[in-house]
């Protein structure tokens, strides 16, 4: 079990007035999830995505299919 915390962002794209999610990507490597969490809420609850599924969500979100 790692001891790392979460190192959260947004995306460059997140200026649509606050409605965002950060994402903490630094957990792939030692834990292989990516931690999702709604920026404005950030003490709020965690989901913790495996690492492939995140990747095909995203890749959905760019090709326009989400």
């Amino acid at each position: 079990m790692t001891t790392e915390s979460p190192r959260w962002f947004k995306s460059s794209y997140s200026s649509n007035g606050g409605d965002c999610v950060e994402v903490a990507a630094n957990l792939v490597v030692t834990d292989g999830v990516v931690p999702v969490r709604d920026s404005k809420a950030p003490d709020g609850p965690v989901v913790a995505c495996g690492a492939d599924a995140f990747a095909v969500f995203v890749g959905a979100v760019r090709d326009g299919a989400v």
